[in-house]
């Protein structure tokens, strides 16, 4: 049976049920964690009547409403978009090295954002909108030009990968034209949760949240596309639209979070990966695991990278990369002796 099949083995169904358990309690657990831990420590208590507004704790308030509770709000609405995303692209490509960075969901957001800043500096406002648009339009025109062609899940990743190449080329064209605005934009790239706030967060967690929810919805037509197309479409699956469903939910998805965390990486190709070694391949429980592990794996970065090198910090996405890199060489390495 291919990994991408999903599996309904009573160790699975032991695992799924317990992991989700397991990963609720976590989250529970780093959340608290991400909302007392900081320069200026903060107890249960503390959290409550700051969060509430209650008398006596106007500062503690200041400090968890304004820095601490939009970070590990955004770290978990990141860990969510990201895998979900990561879970999606790597179903429909049956591919585990697929991820919205390697495809060029990032790239063009970064492109989108860098070319803003370079010819309208002044609408600093805009980009989150940049962001969004850049990483939701690079995804359609793939989508466009794999769709013309065949569809086929190896058009999708040869499209991708090709656009990465060229809007990378891209960035790299304009930062030498336009080197202080490089300076600036090397935060975006890395990306951080630093400067989240609410209000910057809401529509983004929308988006995410819908497309969750959809992705959910699909995942059994989703298990028939992973058995095979030929499978699928003599099932009643029309392969086509829903290789596209899927794709559109998958970028607006990274879309979304990219628009108030930067180009994170790695979350996308991690947990997804991890969760299916753990629980099988069935996307019916892949989405909800893989959602809840990338956020506590978020929000855990971000909670070590302001605790760890304080009074300094380092930005959640220099994180990830030291955590991502060395297990994407490890995956490369195991597809190679596989083969």
């Amino acid at each position: 049976m291919s990994k991408w099949q999903p599996s309904d083995s009573s160790p699975y169904r032991f695992r799924r049920g317990a992991l989700l358990v397991l990963l609720a309690l976590l989250l529970a657990g780093v959340v608290i964690a991400g909302l007392s831990l900081g320069s200026a420590p903060l107890n249960l208590p503390q959290i409550w009547g700051g969060l509430w507004g209650k008398e006596g704790f106007e500062t503690e308030g200041i400090i968890l409403r304004t820095v601490r509770l939009p970070r590990v709000v955004g770290g978990v609405f990141c860990g969510i978009g990201l895998s979900v995303s990561g879970v999606l692209l790597q179903a429909v490509t049956n591919n585990s090295l697929t991820s919205p960075n390697i495809i060029g969901i990032n790239a063009g957001a970064g492109f989108l954002v860098i070319l803003l800043s370079c010819f309208f500096p002044a609408a600093y406002s805009a980009l989150p909108f940049a962001a969004f648009a850049g990483a939701f339009l690079t995804a359609l025109f793939i989508i466009t030009v794999s769709h013309r062609i065949s569809s086929s899940k190896i058009t999708v990743i040869l499209a991708g990968m090709a656009c990465n190449a060229v809007l990378n080329a891209g960035i790299s064209f304009l930062s030498l034209l336009f080197p202080d605005v490089f300076t600036s934009y090397r935060y975006f790239s890395v990306g951080g949760l630093s400067g989240v706030s609410l209000d910057r967060i809401w529509l983004p967690a929308v988006i995410i949240l819908l497309c969750l929810g959809a992705a959910q919805a699909l995942s059994g037509k989703i298990n028939l596309l992973c058995v095979g197309d030929s499978m699928a479409s003599s099932l009643g699956v029309r392969v086509k639209r829903l290789r596209m469903a899927c794709l559109i939910l998958a970028s607006a998805s990274a879309a979304g979070v990219v628009s108030f965390a930067g180009l994170l990486g790695f979350v996308g190709l991690i947990v997804p990966h991890i969760a299916r070694r753990i629980v099988g391949g069935n996307v019916r429980w892949l989405i909800p695991v893989s959602a809840l592990g990338g956020a506590v794996l978020v929000v855990l970065s971000d909670l070590l990278g302001r605790v760890l090198f304080a009074p300094t910090e380092l930005p959640v996405g220099i994180i990830l990369s030291l955590i991502g890199a060395p297990f994407f060489f490890v995956l490369l390495l195991k597809r190679r002796t596989e083969l």
